[in-house]
């Protein structure tokens, strides 16, 4: 089969599309065709070396955390699932990814893709839907009329985030520049601050009960952003490069969310989806050879905004 990898921590050009053996799937995990995985940025981050520590994995590596395809062949105890069931989920990031046309993957972490996108569109939902809801409601617990300020809506988890935040009746204000601030209005946001035309600190004129930090910040911007909050809230920072502060004397808790795979809460997702309450958006599709170019893009800064998806058959 052929499959993207590295054999080398590096620059982009160490991956490599090429041919190797079809996986074979253990105790309790399933192979699956894949229709598509997708563009992460800590697939580049893993592949540059940069994440060593928190995420090891064993050279040479296929990334590609999101997986969409069909259920292939069945390891040995693996259930909740046929060969031929068509499914997503968030693969292992310590294994190998869907970047090929085969992965494995434990049963325990797929669940039944939506219905109602297309197969490889799917693979856009797992990584970056979860990091949104766990943001949200694990850890900001957010409520029905609360204020939430998104930064850096205009990405993928954004997108996501908006949506969800706002489905929960959440005052929403996103910020976001101005090729994906129509969009981010379209998704929910009741206010957008333009973060290239205005300071989204000066431009808020009342506390919010919670900030999702979305955007790599510049150095004390954090605590910036901390001072938005009222008293008893909190601020979910997904950027691993800068801690999430806290404020013990207001009771402002900082958290840096590290997203996790969970079958209920992309179950739970996908049911939204389904229903017409949650969009699934792609904002551009490559073929699986192509995946060394796509990285080239995200290094150089010129990757779309929103999700990017990456088929096998494409």
């Amino acid at each position: 089969m052929k499959a993207v990898r590295f054999h080398e921590y590096g620059d982009p050009d160490v991956l490599r599309y090429e041919d190797v053996e079809q996986p074979v799937p253990g105790a309790g995990q399933v192979r699956i065709r894949v229709a598509a995985t997708s563009f992460n940025p800590v697939d580049a981050s893993i592949r540059a070396g940069f994440m060593q520590g928190p995420i090891p994995v064993a050279l040479p590596h296929t990334p590609g955390i999101d997986v969409a395809g069909t259920v292939d062949a069945l390891g040995e105890g693996a259930t909740g699932v046929q060969v031929g069931d068509q499914v997503i989920g968030f693969l292992p990031m310590t294994g190998d990814g869907a970047a090929a046309e085969y992965v494995v993957a434990p049963a325990e972490a797929l669940t039944p893709a939506p219905a109602s996108v297309a197969l490889p569109d799917a693979a856009a939902l797992p990584l970056v839907g979860l990091t949104a809801w766990q943001a949200l409601f694990e850890h900001a617990g957010l409520t029905a009329g609360q204020r939430v300020l998104i930064n850096g809506a205009g990405g993928a988890v954004g997108g996501y985030a908006v949506q969800l935040a706002a489905r929960a009746g959440a005052h929403v204000i996103a910020t976001a520049g101005p090729r994906s601030a129509g969009r981010v209005a379209a998704a929910g946001a009741q206010e957008v601050v333009d973060h290239t035309a205005a300071d989204v600190v000066a431009a808020l004129n009342e506390p919010v009960d919670a900030v999702l930090n979305l955007a790599p910040p510049e150095p004390g911007r954090l605590a910036e952003l901390l001072g938005l909050i009222r008293p008893g809230g909190v601020l979910v920072n997904t950027t691993v490069w800068a801690p999430a502060p806290s404020d013990e004397e207001r009771g402002v808790r900082g958290v840096d969310l590290f997203v996790r795979s969970d079958a209920e809460q992309l179950s739970h997702l996908v049911e939204l989806v389904d229903k017409g309450e949650l969009r699934v958006e792609v904002a551009r599709r490559v073929p699986l050879a192509e995946l060394p170019a796509l990285h080239a893009d995200a290094a150089a800064g010129a990757l779309p905004s929103g999700k990017v998806v990456v088929a096998p058959g494409a």
